[in-house]
């Protein structure tokens, strides 16, 4: 008696759980929400308190097809930036291969872009970026491969995309070798930080765009 009045009550457990999950659980909603990096600041609006965070400033280069790229151009993507330079023989060739796997699991998707910022760009000419870009199977306009003026490209890694803490001006002795990712959104907020020579790291930021890409959905953004 007491083994029947066990399994009715598993039984009528299974149901509750079945009716939450298909009919009360929304599946849509992310498990988890990325933050933001950066300095924030409030303000207040209309009576209300507005939470303004830091975001990525306005930006004009050019990519390996010798396009003329901007901010404008990512402004309905959620996109994964770097630096690098095609003559590197020590973190680059890593940097380049891991987002070349990360590329590849969201190639044709949209919603998803790829940056990648010469910090040569003496020798990173259009003409080179585009042989590294072939090497690395990237197409534009979803992943771009970019080069520009050595002071924007210098200011746009550490006071946008905060990639790299050392002072510098972007004049000839300064140089940046940073083996770190930033995901950014919509919104040209940063919602990620990732070592682009760990393989675990990666795969957290192939997870992280996917969660994203659900922020967005379940917003209908």
């Amino acid at each position: 008696m007491k083994l029947k009045i066990v399994n009715i009550a598993l039984l009528i457990l299974a149901a509750v759980v079945f009716v939450y999950a298909y009919f009360v659980y929304d599946t849509s909603k992310p498990l988890r929400y990325l933050g933001i990096f950066g300095e924030k600041s409030v303000e207040a609006k209309a009576g209300k308190i507005d939470t303004i965070y830091h975001t990525i400033p306005a930006f004009t280069f050019t990519n390996q097809d010798g396009k003329i790229v901007t901010d404008k151009d990512f402004a309905s993507s959620i996109y994964v930036t770097d630096f690098f330079f095609t003559t590197c023989h020590s973190i680059c060739p890593i940097m380049s291969s891991q987002m070349e796997r990360v590329y590849e699991h969201y190639k044709g998707n949209n919603e998803v872009s790829f940056l990648s910022h010469t910090v040569d760009p003496e020798t990173d000419t259009v003409v080179q970026l585009k042989r590294y870009a072939i090497k690395h199977n990237a197409s534009a306009p979803q992943w771009n491969f970019v080069t520009g003026t050595k002071k924007e490209l210098y200011s746009v890694a550490r006071d946008g995309y905060l990639l790299d803490a050392e002072q510098g001006d972007g004049g000839p002795d300064d140089f940046i070798h940073t083996q770190n990712f930033a995901l950014v959104d919509k919104e040209k907020r940063i919602r990620g930080f990732y070592d682009g020579t760990d393989t675990t790291d990666m795969n957290q930021l192939i997870r992280d765009i996917g969660l994203l890409l659900k922020e967005y959905h379940y917003k209908g953004k």
